[in-house]
């Protein structure tokens, strides 16, 4: 079993930044992917960025490359999601899950899931 809980949501500006948190507790964090999915107001639940176990291969959505960038600590058990320039289209809950052997960006994939935290675009 794992626990996830992200933090680091909020409201900010268009063009502004936000840096989400998903710390995990449970078993051991490397044995994991982990993955960054937003769900937007009667919207379906997509995909936003994806890292393997190591760090050493990441993967996003068309919509966020160059402007999101997801890492890891495997020593604090934690991934971010650093998001600058952000668009009120960006507005939504954001969700980090892991999983063993995922396809990144399929969310059925993934074996547990964060509570979500707010993020709160601008214009």
């Amino acid at each position: 079993q794992v626990q996830l809980v992200e933090s680091g949501g909020g409201l900010v500006q268009a063009g502004g930044s936000l840096r989400l948190s998903c710390a995990a507790s449970g078993r051991t964090f490397t044995a994991y992917a982990m993955g960054w999915f937003r769900q937007a107001p009667g919207k379906e639940r997509e995909f936003v960025a994806a890292i393997n176990w190591s760090g050493g291969s990441t993967r996003y959505a068309d919509f966020v490359k160059g402007r999101f960038t997801i890492s890891r600590a495997n020593a604090k058990n934690t991934v971010y999601l650093q998001m600058n320039s952000l668009k009120p289209e960006d507005t939504a809950v954001y969700y980090c899950a892991a999983g063993v052997g995922v396809s990144y960006s399929e969310g059925r994939t993934y074996d547990y899931w964060g509570q979500g935290t707010q993020v709160t675009v601008s214009s």
